[in-house]
């Protein structure tokens, strides 16, 4: 009995066939496969049992492109590395070009031309604690497609106090709304659609109830 517990042991500890032989990395678009597995450092030739796949992840969650990773061993011998890259949503202006910045905050890469159809984000101190960067991602990404697609930037002061820049009206002139705080989207939308078919260049419905142009 002795005998048959240790062979039955040996098969997954001590088979080559169980051993981790090669990577495969999933989900990527803009950073390169090999990039990955390069910084996964996979041991190939390690028992899968001993493979320290949190190890793994968290080397390759490091990467300032990867929003989440999940690595799983198949019976093959294959160690499938799934990304989640971050989706830009807006870029912040820099002295070394154009950040992009996703839905958290997060300022994971630097362009010398933003891609096109972003919002520039101007905030005074950027990153997913800072409480004005939050609150303008936050109404940014939860405006419905038709005003999104005319924001063309989106400012916060505080969290009360986030304003959106949009493109030009009928004369030609800048528009700007003074949106307030996150609460009420789907009311300052909908009060908002009327308003922007009236003259004006500055348009507050901070307050739905009480919307202004001037």
């Amino acid at each position: 009995m002795l005998t048959l517990a240790g062979g039955v042991a040996w098969v997954p500890l001590g088979s080559s066939l169980f051993d981790a032989r090669s990577v495969q990395v999933v989900g990527t678009r803009e950073l390169p496969a090999d990039v990955v597995r390069a910084v996964a450092a996979v041991p190939l030739g390690t028992p899968m049992m001993w493979l320290d796949t949190k190890a793994v992840e968290t080397r390759v969650a490091a990467l300032p492109r990867v929003a989440s990773v999940q690595v799983r061993c198949g019976v093959d011998g294959t160690v499938r590395i799934e990304v989640t890259e971050r989706t830009p949503v807006a870029v912040v202006r820099r002295s070394d070009g154009m950040h992009l910045v996703d839905a958290t905050g997060t300022d994971y890469a630097v362009m010398p031309v933003g891609p096109p159809g972003l919002p520039e984000l101007r905030v005074a101190r950027l990153g997913p604690r800072d409480a004005a960067t939050v609150a303008a991602l936050t109404v940014l990404t939860e405006l419905p497609e038709w005003l999104r697609v005319q924001v063309h930037s989106i400012a916060a002061e505080s969290p009360a106090a986030v304003v959106l820049r949009l493109g030009t009206g009928r004369r030609g002139d800048a528009r700007e709304v003074r949106w307030g705080g996150v609460e009420e989207g789907d009311r300052k939308a909908a009060v908002l659609g009327p308003l922007l078919t009236q003259p004006g260049t500055l348009y507050d419905v901070s307050s739905p109830a009480l919307p202004t142009i001037a």
